[in-house]
């Protein structure tokens, strides 16, 4: 709802305009003199519509005072004259009396949509070393996300953030705690998915000494340590059914309880929580509480993948090119005509991410001024089967002793899957990181990449 303030001094002009814009869902305040709006603050609206002769100074005089705010100027002299000298003024447009209304309605949304579209700019944000940085990127897609952060950061409200890996969830993450009222308190982020199941509650809400195994002292959790300030759950849609009941919580009254305690802690934090995965369809498979996914999306989010910021892709690959040449001293170097083209149509199953790692690369190993196709890993053959990591896990043979001619037939990353879901339930996933040469953190990157769920295990009690 646009809030809109007219000024005209002739009640029944005033009254009629306001009855038709309140009929089209817009909130209107009224003021009969420049004098009378400038008590109202013209700068709090989001349209001043003022009458260009008013008793006492002149309706232009408001283009100055309601600044950036736009101002409509109505004239009974609608000659080209008057028109045009507002105009010259600031006004951004006018309208002449007496006004049709089809007309006017029709001036006020094209207004207040160009005002919205303006103000819509990408975002500052601080990062954890204290860089600022502005997200990169103006297509139609990104230009709704800014205008969604605009107008959610300051209302303190549960934000869930949906997007695939790698499209910048935690950016926009902080773009709203940066803009909030929180801005001065701490942003506490954690990454669900990396944290192992039998930790994440005492990691999230904290324990007391003695509450399990190894519990040799009192602890504070995450959630405590956010208290005023912003909490990010990164990969909401992987915790655990016995943190989710804690988080519900949390949400619905403020409180946390350590493991081990009896006492219950009141928290003020807000919650920002982000995922790739569909939630609600989850909640109808009992993965996730559907009373939380509803407490959760309060304001939701959507982060377009990178293959559907065409406008984007080369703005954003330039940008993170000269941060990479900076980084390993390599001022100068540019892109070949070929790797853009490359870049412009690469799919970016991993987004942003996976286009920053690839001009990493490319300001490594390329040899001349100019970074080539082959220098970013992109060239064909298809990346998938020319990826250097996966070369670990084909030094490791299956401790099942598979058929080893079935295993040759598979591209590498068909026998990572094969792995995997042959070996989960009797293994578990620090056992086949080992087995398969990668950390945990790049075995849960690959899953998610590839779609294979983690397997579910009985839990074990911590307490």
């Amino acid at each position: 709802m646009s809030r809109i303030l007219i000024v005209e001094d002739e009640a029944i002009i005033r009254g009629a305009l306001r009855r038709l814009l309140e009929r089209h869902d817009h909130e209107v305040s009224e003021a009969g003199c420049v004098a009378e709006a400038r008590e109202l603050d013209p700068q709090s609206f989001d349209l001043v519509i003022s009458d260009l002769r008013l008793p006492g100074e002149p309706g232009t005089d408001l283009i100055t005072l309601a600044a950036p705010v736009p101002v409509l100027i109505m004239t009974s002299y609608a000659s080209m004259r008057s028109a045009v000298e507002a105009l010259k003024l600031g006004a951004v447009d006018y309208v002449a009396k007496p006004f049709d209304h089809d007309e006017l309605l029709e001036t006020v949304s094209r207004v207040l949509h160009q005002q919205a579209t303006r103000q819509a700019k990408p975002p500052a944000v601080t990062d954890e070393g204290g860089q600022r940085q502005t997200m990169i990127g103006n297509c139609p897609a990104m230009q709704v996300v800014y205008s969604r952060i605009r107008k959610t950061a300051p209302a303190d409200v549960t934000v869930l953030i949906q997007g695939e890996s790698g499209t910048g969830k935690e950016l926009v993450a902080r773009a709203l705690h940066q803009q909030s009222k929180r801005a001065a308190a701490p942003l506490i982020c954690v990454n669900c998915a990396a944290i192992p199941e039998t930790l994440i509650e005492s990691e999230l809400f904290g324990h007391e000494k003695g509450a399990f195994t190894g519990a040799n002292a009192a602890r504070t959790g995450l959630v405590e340590a956010a208290d005023r300030g912003t909490l990010f759950l990164d990969e909401i849609g992987e915790l655990p059914p016995d943190a989710q009941a804690r988080l519900l919580r949390v949400l619905q009254e403020g409180e946390i309880r350590k493991i081990g305690s009896v006492e219950t802690r009141h928290v003020d934090v807000r919650l920002i929580a982000a995922t790739h995965r569909d939630l609600h369809s989850l909640s109808k498979t009992g993965e996730f509480r559907l009373d939380l996914y509803y407490r959760l999306n309060v304001m939701q989010i959507d982060l377009p993948p990178l293959r559907d910021r065409e406008d984007d892709i080369l703005e954003i690959a330039d940008a993170l090119l000269a941060k990479a040449c900076r980084r390993h001293d390599r001022e100068g170097l540019r892109l070949s005509r070929a790797a853009r083209r490359v870049i412009r149509d690469a799919p970016w199953p991993g987004n942003v991410r996976e286009l920053e790692n690839a001009l990493e690369r490319g300001v490594i190993l390329a040899e001349s001024h100019l970074i080539h196709p082959d220098d970013l890993g992109l060239a064909a053959p298809p990346r998938q089967s020319a990826a250097p990591e996966t070369r670990v896990m084909s030094l490791d043979e299956s401790p099942e002793g598979d058929d080893d001619a079935d295993t040759d037939d598979l591209s590498l990353e068909d026998y990572f899957q094969h792995f995997v879901l042959e070996h989960q339930d009797q293994m578990s996933e620090t056992e086949l990181a080992q087995k398969l040469g990668i950390s945990r953190k790049c075995l849960w990157e690959r899953r998610q990449r590839l779609g294979i769920p983690r397997k579910k295990g009985p839990r074990r009690n911590a307490g």
